[in-house]
């Protein structure tokens, strides 16, 4: 039952609903004149789109060429760089903010992108994930070897920051002594799911990279095929030495120039240990840095399905 039939004046209505009195008397007409379905709400359609699905859909080829191919200078696309392309590409001009609507209609995200040095191979790298590694694989079980990739990485006093709580509007601010102190880490992970390392509270050299293979000897195999990267730390004269006088129990592959991905423990194992086990973490000095370290190591020790994982995130299957 309307208002109207309980006896409601028209005044009274528009008053109610906030409208003025020539509102509700055009309503009431136009409800005599084509039902009261007339007054039902309908969507008001918007501007048609400028661009057609078929111009929509070329954008992200566009975009997968990369900023410098439109004279911009650095690989960030923004969403004003992005309607200068579609200007250039298509004639057509839209504020960055529309952009930024139409990129999330084609599953375009903004991420933090991955840094690769400019002298990367990526045929060389593609053709040591596809051939040599496969190979290698191969090698290691034909010679009943023990598969580890090395690498080393640095853990500082200076904690590691993820996000933390704060007033709206307030940036916190950590306050923390300035120092270069760290841990020297030189690290061993296996296709199994196994990790080994070294820890010293110092920059490590080749004498150290020595001590590392004399200890993956006694605790991963007798036999061993160690890949790493062209680091000087393993390029030294006694590392060589040491190699040639193991009668073969030591098989060194290095892994191409500036190809940090293809080895599990840089994106993996390193961030893993950093970015989720020690984030948000400041210690008083090295000592409890150093527990703390071989703490958050041994909870890693014990998921080898994740340690297997980070093998398979290097393109390593």
């Amino acid at each position: 039952m309307s208002l109207k039939q309980q006896g409601w004046y028209q005044r009274d209505i528009a008053h109610a609903l906030g409208v003025s009195e020539v509102s509700v008397s055009r309503w009431f007409a136009r409800a005599r004149r084509d039902g009261p379905e007339a007054l039902l709400a309908r969507p008001v359609a918007g501007h048609a789109s400028k661009l057609s699905a078929a111009q929509k859909s070329l954008i992200p080829d566009f975009l997968w060429h990369g900023p410098e191919a439109y004279g911009f200078r650095g690989e960030a696309w923004t969403c004003c760089r992005i309607a200068r392309v579609i200007d250039e590409e298509f004639g057509v001009l839209y504020h960055k903010d529309h952009v930024s609507r139409l990129l999330k209609e084609l599953h375009w995200t903004p991420q933090v992108p991955i840094k690769r040095a400019i002298q990367r191979d990526e045929r060389a790298i593609q053709s040591w994930r596809e051939e040599v590694w496969p190979e290698l694989r191969q090698r290691a079980k034909h010679e009943r070897r023990v598969l580890v990739f090395a690498d080393e990485s640095g853990f500082y006093l200076l904690p590691g920051l993820v996000r933390t709580y704060a007033p709206e509007g307030k940036t916190p601010i950590i306050r923390n002594r300035q120092t270069r102190d760290h841990l020297s880490v030189m690290g061993g992970m296996t296709t199994e799911g196994r990790v080994y390392t070294l820890v010293r509270q110092k920059s490590l050299n080749g004498l150290h990279t020595i001590a590392f293979l004399k200890h993956l000897l006694k605790v991963a195999g007798a036999r061993l095929l160690v890949i790493w990267d062209g680091s000087p730390i393993h390029r030294r004269v006694e590392v060589k030495e040491f190699v040639s006088r193991s009668r073969g129990t030591i098989w060194l592959e290095t892994l191409p120039g500036y190809a940090p991905d293809l080895n599990p423990w840089d994106e993996g194992g390193w961030n893993h240990l950093k970015n989720v086990q020690l984030r948000n973490l400041a210690c008083r000095d090295l000592e409890e840095l150093h527990e703390q370290f071989h703490l958050a190591l041994n909870r890693l020790r014990h998921r080898p399905r994740l340690i297997q994982s980070f093998f398979a995130q290097a393109g390593l299957h």
